[in-house]
């Protein structure tokens, strides 16, 4: 894993390599005034799996988590899957190999081989 942006206290920690990643993205997705909502749903291999997408900041919710990164972009979860995924790690590896998006999560009791679902 690469290094984080932001200190461990944030509920969901963002490596640098993911950040930037998801900065190019959003630039792709057409704008600096989207955020950056993190989740989870049931489904996958192992029960649950993780859920990524960019979503208007006027869109964020009283009740949702909001953790704010450098230059002020903002990863937003809802209380529901923080409970799942709180101090979860999000990493980017452009490997040829098992590249891609990678979550960290220590509240998972098992992930499936994909490593985008799991189960708690």
């Amino acid at each position: 894993m690469t290094q984080a942006t932001e200190p461990q206290q944030r509920g969901i920690i963002v490596t640098d390599s993911a950040m930037k990643h998801i900065k190019s993205l959003r630039s792709q997705q057409g704008g600096e005034d989207l955020c950056l909502r993190v989740g989870v749903r049931g489904g996958g291999c192992s029960g649950m799996s993780y859920t990524m997408d960019f979503e208007q900041i006027e869109n964020i919710q009283p009740s949702d988590e909001v953790f704010e990164y450098e230059e002020g972009f903002k990863v937003v979860c809802d209380p529901k899957s923080l409970l799942y995924i709180y101090g979860m790690a999000l990493d980017y590896s452009n490997a040829l190999i098992g590249g891609g998006f990678q979550f960290t999560n220590p509240n998972a009791t098992q992930t499936c081989g994909c490593g985008k679902s799991f189960s708690a």
